[in-house]
């Protein structure tokens, strides 16, 4: 099994850890250099094969020497490389022990089931769909769930393709039972000290720099420097959060707290960025705005130490005050219109700034676990845009599961498309191995397991590569026992050093050298157990075939474009969930509607499997249709449209202090805001038609319109006077529309890109 470590991902279901073009891995580098093929030097990849070493032969000579159980020595040896090679669980000691318990308990369950189907081909086909999708589909729960995908996969496929009588499980969960507690005992013993949680410090990297740049810029001291150390920590940030094929957070509360902390000090950044542009020095601002400013920044800082480790003293009712402070100065503020309008703008910012500040004190809070219960109950429901009686109608902790979960259960969610092809392509498996009478079944099932891809195209290189690598190996496994033999003494001793090296190669060498080498120790292990030649390797090259034909036709009739497909789809219905959020937004704030906006939870859900689905696409092998920046470009679209409906929601209440119906009719200013919010809303609309499911016209280049004219209501960097009945709401919620329709012209080209790629066929 060990040429098929893979992350099972959103990228997959299965995704390979390097994405080298296959062929310029055997290429022999410039003189000096060393052979493509050659394992690059891995200390962890070291470790987890000095673990499968002094493991697995030792279970395999305990169950077949000692006690003499074929079955329990086919689960154990087995089981022992789905244990220490095919899964790597991350965190601390007391995470791997959990995460291997986890393992051992849904492997034992699977492997019952397995048993049970396996002497009648279509009941086991037929089981395999809904086994094999769950077991896929739990890996969005959290890393360690995605890294304990295929070790429970091949612990349901090698019963669900070794027929067998019920009375024959007790011996293959014995087997699996040995091989999960020696398993997880060498894990604990034998492993590389946990590097420190990068994207933590870097979190907390970035909360310092925008506390500076706000301090700094309160007491008149602020430089470029602030902004551009803001600005780069603010990439790294991304880069830490968005350089894996998954999310590195999970579904624990904890998890979910340190997301969301990354997503708000991006955001955080992009308020502070816009608010201080060209305002470096705020001294002459109002000192209620000003305090405003200083109290976010202390906020900040106190995120900054939570995910530091530390425990900072927190004033948390410092900033509500400043905030109540602010909003009640904008009441008697007057003069010149420009004036007004200049400090509605920065009052605007200051409170967008400090509720992003106050949500991400709250988010570090729960992250480092030091959150009350009933924080963590509020903070469930703004993550998932869930209404104020969420906690009361769900047991607590169960809302934010279950929308976690809802939210990919759609055909837009790239992990329900790859768990329903992988479980497809498995189930085929299954069925073809039975029916055509292989004398190895599951190896049928593996093959189609290693070679499984998110596109046709990446599927059929890699079904290349595993049938060169397959028979690389055969012929190296024939060599072998033509030279030393079939005799138990000679293969005992080479079979350490062919557990080695193909423990090793997962990650470490290229795929078809993974492959060769699980193929030695399959030849040595099975002639092992049963002495039979060269002749094992061949049997394996034919299975290996069948596997990888089966992944061919799958993969070519589900979904062939892989997550390209699903980005489009996400992109589109995150524009027109967010345009929606927007519309009910400036609604709720302005005082014309009664209750908060109810598609929040649409937009946030659209906007979560748009982030799994471009983690998918970027980590997809081969050369991508779309540049990188182009699509980020069209993210941070949809990012900066769902934040700023909630920033907009969020705003304190109308001038009248309520949230009483107005009537738009009466009132002009009103009645403008609500057209431009819907030239907005019909903008996205839009851009998700384009970037959508393809047509066969050419792709129209959409247009905005200029957020100013007298059509348009005043806001902070529009003409006009100021109204004669001031109302605060009204300028904040045009400076926040206005930065909305002054970026949204620069997404409309890479949506055009987008658009045009997909009206493109799959194999172009």
């Amino acid at each position: 099994m060990a040429e098929s470590v893979k992350d099972p991902s959103p990228a997959g279901p299965l995704r390979e850890r390097q994405h080298v073009p296959w062929y310029t891995r055997w290429r022999l580098t410039r003189t000096g250099a060393r052979p493509g093929w050659l394992p690059t030097w891995s200390v962890p990849a070291a470790m987890r094969a000095v673990r499968a070493t002094l493991v697995m032969p030792g279970l395999f000579a305990l169950t077949a020497e000692v006690i003499g159980d074929p079955q329990m020595t086919l689960f154990a040896v087995f089981g022992s490389f789905a244990t220490l090679v095919l899964v790597s669980f991350g965190g601390t000691r007391r995470n791997k022990a959990v995460a291997h318990l986890g393992l051992a308990l849904t492997g034992s369950a699977v492997l019952v089931i397995g048993t049970l189907v396996s002497n009648v081909t279509w009941l086991a086909a037929l089981v395999t769909i809904p086994v094999t999708f769950a077991i896929f589909f739990a890996g969005v729960a959290s890393p360690n769930a995605q890294a304990g995908v295929l070790g429970a996969l091949l612990v349901y496929i090698l019963p669900a393709c070794s027929p067998a009588a019920a009375s024959t499980i007790g011996s293959r969960l014995a087997g699996w039972w040995l091989a999960s507690a020696a398993g997880t005992v060498a894990v604990l013993l034998l492993s590389p000290k946990p590097p420190g949680n990068k994207l933590r410090a870097r979190a907390a990297k970035t909360a310092t720099a925008l506390a500076a740049y706000l301090d700094a810029a309160v007491a008149g001291t602020a430089t470029a420097a602030h902004r551009e150390a803001a600005l780069a920590d603010r990439h790294e940030l991304k880069l830490a959060f968005g350089s894996s094929p998954i999310r590195p957070t999970g579904l624990a509360a904890t998890d979910q707290g340190l997301a969301n902390v990354v997503e708000l000090l991006e955001w955080s950044c992009t308020l502070v960025c816009d608010a201080l542009d060209g305002h470096l020095d705020l001294t002459h601002a109002a000192a209620q705005d000003r305090e405003l400013l200083a109290a976010a920044a202390d906020q900040l800082t106190a995120t900054a130490a939570l995910l530091a480790g530390q425990d900072p003293s927190l004033d948390i009712d410092r900033l509500r005050r400043a905030s109540a402070a602010s909003a009640a100065h904008q009441q008697v503020l007057g003069g010149d219109p420009a004036d007004v309008r200049a400090a509605a703008a920065l009052a605007a910012h200051a409170q967008s700034i400090a509720l992003a500040a106050q949500a991400a004190l709250a988010d570090a809070l729960i992250a480092s676990g030091k959150a009350s219960p009933e924080l963590v109950e509020a903070e469930r429901r703004r993550w998932y845009g869930l209404p104020e009686d969420a906690g009361r109608r769900h047991a607590p902790g169960l809302a934010g599961a279950a929308e976690f979960l809802a939210r990919h259960a759609s055909l837009r969610s790239v992990w329900f498309r790859n768990s329903a092809r992988g479980s497809v392509a498995i189930a085929a498996a299954v069925a073809v191995a039975s029916l055509s009478g292989v004398q190895h079944g599951f190896w049928v099932a593996l093959g189609t397991l290693s070679v499984l891809r998110t596109t046709a195209s990446s599927t059929g290189s890699t079904a290349m590569r595993a049938l060169v690598g397959t028979a690389v190996g055969f012929v190296a496994g024939a060599l072998l026992v033509l030279a030393i033999g079939t005799g138990p003494a000679a293969l005992w001793t080479v079979l350490p050093f062919a557990v080695f090296i193909a423990a090793y190669a997962p990650g470490t060498a290229p795929f078809a050298v993974g492959q060769a080498a699980f193929t030695v120790t399959i030849v040595v292990i099975f002639n092992l157990l049963a002495p039979a030649g060269w002749q094992v390797g061949l049997l394996r090259i034919e299975d290996v075939a069948i596997g990888c034909a089966v992944s061919l036709v799958v993969g070519a009739a589900f979904w062939p474009r892989g997550a390209a497909a699903i980005v489009g789809d996400d992109l589109a219905d995150a524009f027109r969930q967010g345009g929606r959020y927007l519309a009910q937004a400036v609604d709720w704030a302005l005082g014309l509607r009664r209750r908060p906006p109810e598609s929040a939870v649409a937009a946030v859900n659209a906007g979560a499997r748009l982030d799994e689905a471009l983690r998918a696409y970027l980590s997809e092998p081969g050369t991508k249709r779309l540049a990188t920046e182009d699509m980020w470009a069209l993210i941070m679209g949809t990012t900066r449209l769902r934040l700023t409906a909630y920033a907009v929601a969020s705003l304190p209440a109308n001038g009248n202090g309520n949230h009483a119906p107005a009537r738009p009719d009466s009132d002009p200013d009103l009645a403008a805001f609500r057209r431009q919010t819907a030239d907005l809303a019909s903008f996205y609309d839009r851009l998700a038609d384009q970037v959508g499911p393809p047509g066969h016209a050419p792709v129209p280049l959409e247009a905005l319109p200029a957020p100013d004219g007298p059509d348009y209501p005043n806001g902070v960097a529009c003409a006009g006077d100021t109204p004669p009945r001031y109302r605060p709401d009204m300028l904040w919620v045009g400076e926040h529309l206005y930065h909305l329709a002054e970026r949204g012209q620069a997404i409309t080209e890479p949506a055009v890109k987008v658009a045009e790629a997909r009206q493109l066929p799959w194999w172009r």
